[in-house]
């Protein structure tokens, strides 16, 4: 069954209904797919999140593996980093940082600035493929480790500099949230409208809104974590006093706190996605001192969990947002400033 597009724009009045129906939608056409011949990459790359985070369906990490293998087979940068990270935690497989890297880099030379960066985090003297890609792939030796910031080869055994991705396109304005987004619940249904009103007042692509929101909180107003971070954007008590949010259970105090933080960041970091998603989690102070995205399992996680929603990287920003301050080690000049 094919993928259905559905477009997300915040002046559409339909909006509210389509990201309703956008979880259920997708989910069956991913299922109906799912497990055969015909199955594309993004499909099996759905049903292995699925099978390896237990949404919906009884935890399989064997099956999640086999999934991100045969979508790696078919060329897909998200299965390879799947599966590489399978490999870095050890999760139904046993650790091995080799492979890890191997896969990692395999997804940069794919265009992956998340590849890149997660080689640089993860590094191996002698990177290597897992056996269910050596097959097909038999005739390509893994390339030396790739930078994420010009794209240039280091020795096999050198570390890849965590640095910005190099300036990609921004995301299309007619290319819907990807299937794993899944389907917002009833405490979240009256929110749909205001959130995607404030997403436009914000100038901020509403896509990545509800792939940080998703991530964050899974769309419960009520969440709260073990760090007290809350709400819908789960927003922790210094910034929600720093961009001026008094109850951070109130859900529009909350998604507007947290669409301030984020337009901040994407300002802050002239745009750069993964960078605001980096600092959205552990801070801008963190990413300042890393240059580039901390190399902290939670991080590295975070960023992968909502590039896999939002996989675009860079997003127009307002370099007044931030004014005077910005990251000063980054390039003077970012394309996609807002006029």
């Amino acid at each position: 069954m094919s993928r259905r597009k559905i477009r997300l724009r915040a002046d559409d009045g339909r909006s509210a209904v389509s990201v309703l129906l956008l979880g259920a939608v997708l989910s069956a056409s991913a299922q109906a797919g799912a497990g055969t011949p015909e199955s594309s990459p993004r499909q099996l790359v759905d049903q292995g999140v699925r099978w390896e985070h237990a949404e919906g369906v009884r935890r399989d990490l064997g099956a999640a593996h086999e999934a991100y293998c045969r979508a790696a087979r078919a060329g897909s940068a998200e299965g390879l980093l799947r599966l590489g990270w399978m490999y870095a935690n050890g999760r139904g497989v046993a650790r091995d940082d080799a492979l890890a890297n191997g896969l990692f880099q395999r997804a940069a030379e794919l265009g992956s600035d998340l590849g890149a960066r997660l080689a640089g985090a993860i590094t191996a003297a002698e990177p290597r493929l897992p056996a269910c890609l050596t097959a097909s792939m038999a005739s390509e030796a893994v390339r030396p480790a790739v930078t994420a910031s010009s794209g240039s080869e280091t020795g096999a055994g050198a570390p890849a500099t965590l640095m910005p991705p190099r300036p990609a396109e921004s995301a299309p304005a007619n290319q819907g949230l990807p299937s794993t987004a899944g389907a917002p619940g009833p405490a979240w249904r009256p929110l749909i409208a205001p959130a995607l009103k404030l997403a436009a007042e914000f100038r901020l692509d509403p896509r990545l809104v509800l792939a940080l929101i998703r991530a964050e909180s899974n769309f419960d107003p009520q969440a709260r974590s073990v760090r007290q971070a809350q709400g819908l954007m789960q927003l922790v008590p210094d910034t929600a006093e720093r961009f001026a949010v008094r109850d951070a259970f109130d859900p529009l105090e909350n998604l507007r706190g947290g669409m301030s933080y984020l337009r901040w960041l994407l300002s802050y970091f002239r745009g750069d996605v993964v960078l605001a998603l980096a600092g959205y989690n552990a801070g801008e102070g963190a990413v300042d001192r890393h240059r580039g995205v901390p190399p902290h399992p939670e991080t590295l996680a975070y960023v992968q969990r909502v590039r896999t929603l939002y996989p675009f990287d860079r997003h127009p920003f307002d370099p007044k947002a931030a004014a005077p301050m910005r990251a000063v080690w980054l390039a003077d000049t970012a394309p996609g400033a807002l006029r």
